[in-house]
């Protein structure tokens, strides 16, 4: 019985699964076992499950999650971003950990239904922890979310860059040439403080070694 639900739940479109009421999932967790429940979150996706178990509050509460977000370098030293189709602005591919996932199963796993490109986990540079009032998103259907994320950088892929419908579009830019109109700029001076530390290095190392 369970299995028919969930099966049922996974082939509504994603406007179909938030407007799920309280009652509707009170009826139906009442059916499922733990796995089974954090199987649901999964199917629904995290943020929204957890905004639709508080009713009438699900828009008052303010939400912490955790996720992970990626620096997707080409060739060139660009970076890719995607415009984001939730508010417009140019955003790093990521998203929020799903339950009993680890980060680094995210990250691949968001980059692959963001952009198509295909990931492995020895590729994965983690570059940073980030947290605090610079994660802090407002939504306008109400939302508050801190996100404590964590940054990779990510040089390695294979595949074709190709976007979900959660992008209007994605582009590589320079460092020196980013938009205006940035939804990660914290994550991005993070990584670009990453690069002068690096070069700072190796400047050290080459003066060490003479």
């Amino acid at each position: 019985m369970a299995k028919v639900v969930l099966e049922k739940i996974k082939r509504l479109s994603n406007q179909e699964k938030q407007n799920l009421s309280y009652k509707d999932l009170v009826k139906i967790m009442g059916q499922l076992e733990t796995n089974e429940i954090i199987e649901l979150s999964n199917i629904i996706g995290y943020p929204v499950f957890t905004r639709l178990c508080m009713g009438e509050l699900k828009h008052k509460f303010v939400l912490l999650q955790d996720g992970a977000a990626a620096i997707i370098v080409n060739k060139q030293g660009q970076i890719l971003l995607q415009s984001r189709r939730d508010n417009g602005k140019w955003g790093l591919p990521g998203g929020c950990q799903e339950l009993g996932e680890r980060f680094e199963d995210t990250i691949i796993r968001e980059v692959k239904e963001e952009t198509n490109l295909d990931i492995k986990e020895d590729n994965l540079e983690l570059i940073a922890v980030v947290s605090g009032n610079s994660r802090k998103n407002e939504y306008s259907n109400g939302d508050i979310v801190f996100n404590n994320t964590i940054l990779y950088c990510i040089k390695k892929y294979s595949g074709t860059l190709k976007w979900d419908d959660e992008s209007k579009m994605m582009r590589f830019f320079d460092l020196e040439n980013l938009p205006i109109n940035q939804n990660d700029p914290d994550l991005i001076e993070i990584y670009k403080k990453s690069l002068n530390k690096n070069s700072d290095n190796v400047d050290n190392y080459k003066i060490q070694d003479l």
